[in-house]
Parts: C-alpha cells; sequence; structure tokens
C-alpha cells in the first residue's frame, strides 16, 4: 500500500473555486466513509481548512487511486470533475509525505509560518480515528506531522515570518499600520464562536478594542466565549454574546466585525452592510463605481454571441459584457482562448441584427476582440490561466472614502458578500484579499532551515516506514527457526530418552545459540537494506529464500497493528 494525497488549495485554484468545493463536517464524514470504501483505499484522512481540501489515503494502486480519489472529491463538493481537475494536485509517497509536513510547518499556508494548522492536522486525525479510518499510515504520518511542526516552531524563527490569519488580516485592515494603535477604543463584533472566531476575539481584545460583541447560532457557545473575553486577565475589554438576528442592529455600533461561521450562504449581505452604515452616517451609502472618474467601456456584444458553436458558456457571461470580451473568457485555460479567439476571428456577422450599427464597425469590434482574446491566450500560456476578475481595478488620482466600518470575513465559503467591496465607508478583508496580500509578504530567512527539518524528517519517516514493512517478515522468519528448533528438541528427546534435564537444557541452549548467530547478521542486513530507497523489495526476496508462507506474514502484520491500536492515544 502507498500514501497518496489529492487536493487543492490557494495556491492551485482561484478563491471563488476554492469557496464552491468547501466542504462541511458532514461532508467531510461522509466523504472519508465512502473514500475507505473504494477499492484502491484501506485508510484515509481529509485535511480541510479556510484555503485547502486535501484528501490523504492509502492506496494499493497509483492511477486507480488518482481517479476515485478525484471523482469522490468532485462529488462531496458539488464541483464538476471536469471543472475541478485543473486546480487539482497530486503527491505520491515520499513527495506526499513531504507535502503534509510542509503544511504542518506552515510552509504552504496561506500566510507563511502560521501556527494554527497543527490544530487542523490534530483535528483532522481525531476525525479518522473517531470514523475508525486512520490505520497504521495514517496515525504514524500525522502524528508525525504534528511533532514536526512543533519542533519547526520551536528550533527555528518561523514563527516570526508567519502569524495566524486572524493578525495578517487585522493588519490589513488597519492598511499596514500598527493593530493596536488602530483597534484601540474601538467596538467590535464578532460572527461565529468557532476557534478561528474565538482567536480574533481574544487577539482583538489584547489589542485594545474596549467591547465586543458574540453573535452565534447557538447562544450556549456565544455565552462561554463572552464570559472567557470578560474573565481575562491580561485585557480590559467587556464582552457581551447576542443572538444572530441582533447582528444587523449591532453592525450600527460596531466599528470592526470579523465573521468566520460554518454557514453554506450569505451571513452578511451588501444590503444589510449598507443599511448598518446608513444607520451610522445618516446618508444613503453610494457604490464606489459611481464615484469613479470615467473609464473605457467593454466592448459591445455582437451577433456572433448568439452563435451556437460558441465554445463559451454565453449563459454564465455577465451582463453588460461582450461574450467574447476579457470578462467572458477570465479563468479560461490557454487552449480554450485559443480555440475562442479562432472562433471569432473566423465568425461571421448578421447585419439584420445590428440595428444602427455599420457592417465596418462590427467587423472591427470582432477584430479588436480577437486580438484582446489572442493576446491573453498567450499569457495564459505562460503563466496558466487568466485570474477571474472581481473587483474593479484602482483608477489614478481617485481616493476612496475613509472607512466607518472595517469587516475582516474568515470563512469558506464566504459570509461577506463580495460586493461589499463595491460600498462606500467599508473596508472588508475576505480570504481572496488575504491571498493576494500574502503573495507580496517577505519570506523569512528561517524558511530555509524549516525545508532542511522537513527533508530531514521526510527521509527519517520513510526510513522508519521501509523498516516496518520488513518486521513482520523478520518476524515471521524467526518463528519458524523456532519451530524448526521445537522440533528438532523433541525429535531428541525421542531419541536419547536417558538425558537428564542439565543436559537437555544444555542442549537446547546450544542449539538456539546456532539458529541466533545464523540468523542475526542477515535479520539486521536486511533491516538496514529495507529502509533504504527501493528496498521495499528485500522483504519479498527474504520470503522466497526461506519459503515463508505470505498467510504466516499477513498474520504477524494483523497482530502488530493491532497491538500499535491498542497503544495509541484516542
Amino acid at each position: 500500500m502507498s500514501l497518496l494525497v489529492v487536493g487543492l488549495s490557494h495556491r492551485s485554484a482561484p478563491v471563488s473555486v476554492l469557496e464552491r468545493a468547501a466542504l462541511g463536517a458532514d461532508a467531510q464524514i461522509k466523504l472519508v466513509q465512502d473514500t475507505v470504501a473504494a477499492e484502491p483505499a484501506t485508510e484515509a484522512a481529509v485535511l480541510a481548512t479556510c484555503n485547502r481540501i486535501e484528501l490523504y489515503a492509502d492506496v494499493d494502486k497509483f492511477h486507480a487511486g488518482v481517479a476515485e480519489l478525484s471523482t469522490l472529491l468532485a462529488q462531496h463538493s458539488g464541483v464538476g470533475l471536469d471543472e475541478l481537475t485543473p486546480y487539482l494536485y497530486v503527491h505520491y509517497e515520499d513527495r506526499a509525505v513531504h507535502h503534509l509536513f510542509s503544511v504542518a510547518c506552515g510552509l504552504d499556508s496561506m500566510v507563511v509560518g502560521e501556527g494554527q494548522i497543527l490544530g487542523q492536522i490534530k483535528d483532522s486525525l481525531a476525525k479518522a480515528q473517531e470514523l475508525h479510518s486512520a490505520g497504521r499510515l495514517m496515525n504514524d504520518l500525522f502524528q508525525q506531522g504534528l511533532r514536526v511542526g512543533k519542533r519547526a516552531h520551536s528550533e527555528t524563527g518561523i514563527d516570526r515570518a508567519g502569524q495566524s490569519l486572524v493578525t495578517f488580516g487585522l493588519e490589513q485592515l488597519a492598511a499596514g499600520g500598527d493593530v493596536q494603535s488602530w483597534a484601540k477604543g474601538k467596538k467590535a463584533l464578532v460572527i461565529g464562536a468557532g476557534s478561528m472566531s474565538s482567536l480574533a476575539a481574544a487577539t482583538l481584545a489584547r489589542a485594545g478594542v474596549t467591547e465586543i460583541v458574540v453573535a452565534n447560532r447557538t447562544p450556549d457557545r456565544a455565552e462561554r466565549l463572552a464570559q472567557i473575553l470578560n474573565e481575562g486577565d491580561d485585557t480590559h475589554v467587556t464582552a457581551r454574546a447576542v443572538p444572530m438576528d441582533s447582528v444587523p442592529g449591532e453592525l450600527t455600533r460596531a466599528d470592526i466585525a470579523v465573521s468566520c461561521t460554518g454557514a453554506t450562504g450569505l451571513v452578511l449581505t451588501a444590503e444589510v452592510i449598507a443599511a448598518a452604515i446608513e444607520g451610522r452616517t445618516g446618508a444613503p451609502v453610494a457604490e464606489i463605481d459611481a464615484d469613479l472618474p470615467a473609464t473605457p467601456k467593454p466592448l459591445p456584444a455582437t451577433s456572433l454571441g448568439t452563435d451556437e458553436n460558441c465554445p463559451l458558456d454565453l449563459t454564465a457571461a455577465q451582463s453588460g459584457f461582450s461574450v467574447m470580451g476579457e470578462a467572458a473568457v477570465a479563468g479560461m485555460a490557454a487552449a480554450e482562448l485559443e480555440q475562442h479567439a479562432a472562433w471569432v476571428d473566423n465568425g461571421t456577422v448578421d447585419i439584420r441584427e445590428t440595428g444602427r450599427r455599420t457592417a465596418e464597425t462590427l467587423e472591427a469590434a470582432v477584430e479588436a476582440e480577437a486580438e484582446l482574446i489572442g493576446a491573453l491566450a498567450r499569457a495564459a500560456a505562460r503563466v496558466g490561466r487568466i485570474p477571474e476578475r472581481r473587483r474593479p481595478e484602482p483608477v489614478a488620482g481617485f481616493v476612496r472614502p475613509a472607512p466607518a466600518l472595517f469587516l475582516l470575513d474568515l470563512a469558506m465559503p464566504r459570509d461577506i458578500d463580495a460586493a461589499v467591496h463595491r460600498l462606500a465607508g467599508v473596508r472588508l478583508v475576505d480570504i481572496e484579499s488575504l491571498a493576494e496580500a500574502s503573495a507580496d509578504a517577505p519570506m523569512a530567512a528561517d524558511v530555509d532551515q524549516v525545508r532542511r527539518i522537513v527533508s530531514d524528517e521526510v527521509a527519517a519517516f520513510g526510513a522508519a516506514q521501509r523498516a516496518a514493512h520488513i518486521t513482520p517478515t523478520v518476524v515471521a522468519l524467526r518463528t519458524m527457526a523456532a519451530d524448526v528448533v521445537a522440533g528438532e528438541i523433541a525429535r531428541l528427546d525421542g531419541r536419547l530418552p536417558d538425558l537428564d534435564e542439565h543436559q537437555r537444557g544444555e542442549i537446547r541452549q546450544a542449539v538456539h545459540r546456532v539458529v541466533d548467530k545464523l540468523l542475526h547478521a542477515p535479520t539486521v542486513r536486511v533491516k538496514q537494506l529495507a529502509a533504504e530507497p527501493g528496498g521495499a523489495g528485500y522483504a519479498d526476496a527474504l520470503r522466497t529464500l526461506f519459503d515463508l508462507d505470505p498467510e504466516t506474514v499477513a498474520a504477524v502484520s494483523r497482530a502488530v497493528d493491532s497491538t500499535d491500536k491498542k497503544d495509541r492515544p484516542a
């Protein structure tokens, strides 16, 4: 059996795809259960965070395993396999181990070095153990990953490079300024009472906010978090809990709102936020677009947009944009862009549907769009995919109004409507904003040291796993030798009945010493060889040379696994 991981993260997929593929708690459980029920897999675990979804499994066939795990991810995420596949990554054997250890150390996090991932890995292992989907490999892998992550944080300065998403998000809200100076004296609303929301509340309390209001669908959890905040010795914050239906009213009082729930739909719509700002200022909220200087309009749609042979899904095109322009092709791969550019370039124009526009104008528009899409295709060939554009680009000379309300959305899928970005008087930082900001964040010098730790630990883990793989074979060999010795001693007792007990003991010890000396060097050496890369074949060679019964070896392996499970903490 071999370790395989199939997943997607902020490094491989746009946030819009991660958001749609996000798995709720029930979906994660069902995914694990269906994975171990599938033919290629015997063990499984899911690691799902706000910026990654990864399925780990112990499989007996690589290609079948990749196909099965990819299909299951698509089924349970609700994103079609064809759409999901371009964003998936696959790691196998040592590369899969290297990936998890890197994740555990925070090297693959949106904010490099953040330590929250260790708790998420621990939760993932606990869930797999609860579902009985974690056997020897998953337990060893995730437990060692936790140890490697702790080692990286204790032996290096990676903590100086990294911070939690909460801290990083608050820094973005403060526009790069000092968070404590920015937060001091403000009032905060925290929506949700899970681990991320609790961390946000504690961080805000330490930063100097004067009041924190906690809203949660389960009132008891909100009350408990508020009580913890009130009893904190290192803060002077007043905290209270409110029901979820009080959130709109509390928004009119709050300066900062942090939301991180497990809701599948929006918790705060643009209309609710606009109403809150109007309640604070007494004036209607304008959209940023209305205040922007005039910008070039997109090319208008032509009759080509209704052609049934168009390779685009025209029903998904945004209203007001050309179905052949940049907005329509955002997110497409290079091959699709080239196909679409060829369609535009070779298209025909139906003059009867153009109204007052002339054929020359339409043909010029078609040529311009073909050139644009061709350029996008060349760019996509270099960088992968054209990014999806959610917000308008900044316009030179335009100054955004000072925010009256600061919003931090740490949920996946998002809690706060992305349209809030367009509202004047609001600053929204969400997972997508954090991904963009973290791409420019400097890497700490300690990252190289952490990478060396990961490489060393991957090698040690691989050696230990390979050595463990041959242990049942060695045990079976020694068991067979012991049976041979016992049989020969019994035969000797029958042929020499006059021997006294002392003589029999001396003979037994002599035979055992001979067998032990003959087996010592081969068994020690075969364990050393098996621990090296490519050493898995030595177990097969040992079974063949000594004619060991495969079922006997398998029985030893099952007995070892059973003992390990009893010794492992729940």
